[in-house]
Parts: structure tokens; sequence; C-alpha cells
């Protein structure tokens, strides 16, 4: 007769420890009977977890729940100072920073312009600065940072942009100014984790969403993972070939924008943003560019189409515009018997990458904090 299957209680208690902490941060503070309900365990389970949990100054009392009959049973929730991720979108021209709970609640926040002299160590300050601002206005340790870039990011966080590569020495930096872990992804990337968790992506298998800012990348989705190549290229889609542009030509930027306003009469400093809305106007010389503009999107759906064949291909940033969208669809529609393609409006829209940098800092922040939790030992007496 075999023997049943058995583990070490400390393997036990860290199960169910992790089962409750995961339901406290996804559904906020529970009574006993709740967390008995949530997570199958016992009630004396869920007593003897608590206190463990108690013990390792993990959750503490969160209220009372009054809506049902009889005594009120008092709640339990994540202690309020176990600390904060910080998750930071950076683009060419600012930083925007977010701090995070484990229940991915924002609990601060701030934004601002970068200085003029732009190079490694003014940035590294400026953001470093601006997480101290937020980090002042509550209580608890900053445990880690999810910082979102433009640009090529490798496994182990180097960048590659229009500077060439950087060696890590971004993260590098920001890891010694927080004194903390440093995680690097880029931003498109981001924005699809955004669209992926609970966007335009959550229903879809396969995506490959698109994001318009002053260069054009893609963020891709196979089968629910998110893609991002051996060394970080998947998705560096604004170089890819068309005819008639030569080849290494950007399909669409800063400058091709303001190229083309130039060839049709319009204000080469204007914004993309502000051609779209003249075009959505009725001007027809920004209905030019928009035409020019979506039929090069595109083209750049229908290279990645032929490679992957995604369910649906997102648009996010400006190709979000109304008019981009349009303009979109009846090109696509064009080829639709050759080569059948599906867009759908992102959920987030330019807040898309720093949707998906909180997202991912609430992830990796329970991850840090649970497993630190929960390798604890109880404090004598208890």
């Amino acid at each position: 007769m075999s023997r049943p299957l058995a583990g070490p209680q400390t393997l036990l208690r860290s199960i169910n420890g992790r089962a409750i902490l995961e339901t406290l941060a996804s559904d906020g503070p529970q009574t006993r009977t709740d967390l008995m309900g949530a997570t199958g365990l016992s009630r004396t389970a869920v007593t003897q977890v608590l206190r463990m949990l108690e013990s390792a100054g993990a959750v503490a009392p969160d209220g009372v729940d009054r809506s049902s009959r009889g005594p009120a049973a008092g709640k339990v929730g994540l202690h309020p100072h176990l600390g904060f991720a910080a998750a930071v979108h950076v683009d060419h021209r600012a930083a925007h920073v977010v701090l995070v709970d484990a229940t991915g609640a924002v609990r601060a926040e701030a934004h601002g312009d970068f200085p003029r002299k732009d190079d490694n160590e003014t940035r590294v300050a400026h953001i470093a600065a601006l997480i101290d601002r937020c980090n002042a206005t509550v209580a608890g340790p900053l445990h880690l940072a999810l910082i979102g870039v433009p640009g090529i990011v490798t496994a182990d966080g180097s960048i590659r942009n229009d500077q060439g590569p950087d060696g890590g020495a971004f993260r590098s930096a920001l890891t010694d100014r927080l004194g903390c872990p440093v995680r690097i992804e880029n931003d498109v990337n981001l924005a699809a984790l955004a669209e992926l968790t609970a966007g335009a992506g959550a229903e879809l298998s396969s995506f490959s969403l698109l994001l318009l800012d002053e260069g054009l990348g893609a963020g891709t989705v196979i089968d629910g993972a998110l893609h991002r190549g051996f060394s970080g290229v998947a998705g560096e889609v604004m170089y890819l070939p068309q005819t008639p542009l030569p080849v290494g030509a950007p399909v669409v930027n800063d400058q091709v924008v303001a190229d083309l306003a130039l060839i049709n009469g319009r204000d080469q400093n204007a914004p993309l943003e502000e051609h779209l809305d003249a075009a959505a106007a009725g001007d027809e010389a920004a209905m030019q560019m928009a035409l020019e503009l979506g039929k090069r999107l595109a083209l750049v759906a229908g290279s990645i189409g032929l490679v992957l064949d995604p369910e649906a291909f997102i648009l996010s940033g400006q190709a979000a515009h109304p008019v981009l969208v349009d303009v979109i669809h009846k090109v696509a529609e064009e080829y639709s018997a050759r080569l059948p393609l599906r867009f759908v409006v992102s959920s987030f829209g330019p807040e898309a990458p720093l949707v998906g940098a909180v997202g991912e800092a609430a992830s990796a922040l329970r991850a840090t904090l649970f497993a630190r939790v929960l390798t604890t030992p109880e404090k004598p007496g208890r």
C-alpha cells in the first residue's frame, strides 16, 4: 500500500500564506470567513496563517464587516507599511512616476520635463528626484523600480537607442541612486502588456500593438505571452522596407511628419496631432498627410501579418486618432481579399506604457514582498 503524499509544515504554511496574501492583494481586506471561501482553507488553517503573517508584519486589522447578520466580523488586510514600487514612463521629453503598493493602488504620482541638458547623469538625477518626491508623501520603503523607455532593451537591462548602446549604464546608475533593484523595459512592450491584462487585447490570443508617438514601435503578444525576441529587437518596425522609401529610411517619425508637412504646405513645426485634428476639420492638405501616414501604417501591419499572422492589430498613441484609424481601415480593406487584417483601438491611448509599467511593477512588488514574508521565521513566543 502506497503512503499518502505529505510535506513539511513550513512548506504547507508557505503555500497557504501565499494564497491568503494573493487574495488580500487582489480583493482587498477580508474577514476570516471570506478568506476561507476564497482559498478553500479551514478556519483553523486561516487563523494559523494569519497569525504567522501578522507576526511577520505582512497583515494588520483593517476595519469590520457590518454587512452580515450577527456580530460585526473583523477584517484583515495587507499591512499599509509593507512598501512600494515605482513605475516610470520615460520619453524623450519627460518622466512620469507613479508609486504603487502591492494591491496595485496608486499611492503617489509626479511628472516633470527633463532639463535642457540631456545626458545620462541628468536623466538619472531627474527621475530619482521625482521618485523621492513621491516617496516623501507615503510611509514605507521603496523596494524596486520599473522603468519604461523608448529603444531596444536587452535581457540584462542595457538600452540601445539613437545614441547607441549604453552598456547598462542607465540601469546601474539608477540602481545606485535609488538603492533598490531597477528593471528596464521597452515602453511599447509595456503598452502591449497593459492591453493584454486589462485592455483591448484581453480577449485576444495574439495581437500586435502599433504605437505611434515620436516614432513607430510594435509590441507583439503570441499565445498570451509577450514576444521580446532573442536580443530585444522584436517590434522595431519603424525601418521596415516600404516602396518607394529607400532601405533604412523611417516609415514614420517626427522628421517624416515634418517632411510631409513641408510637401503639403503646412507648418513643419506643428505636432502630428495638430495635423490630424486639422484633417478631421476638413483641411485638404492635412488630409493628404493623414492618407500617406495611414497607408504606411497599414503596410507595416501587412508585413507583420505575413510573418506572425496575429488575430488583430491594436492602434495606440497617435495611431488611435480617429482620422488615422479611418484611413488605416480603408487601406486594409483594399488588401482584404489577399491579406485580411483586423484593427482595434487601444483601451488606454497615450497612457498605455505607464499603465503597463504600473501593472508590471505591482506584480513584481508582490513577488518580492511575498517571497520575503514567507521566508521570514516566525518570532518566538507567537
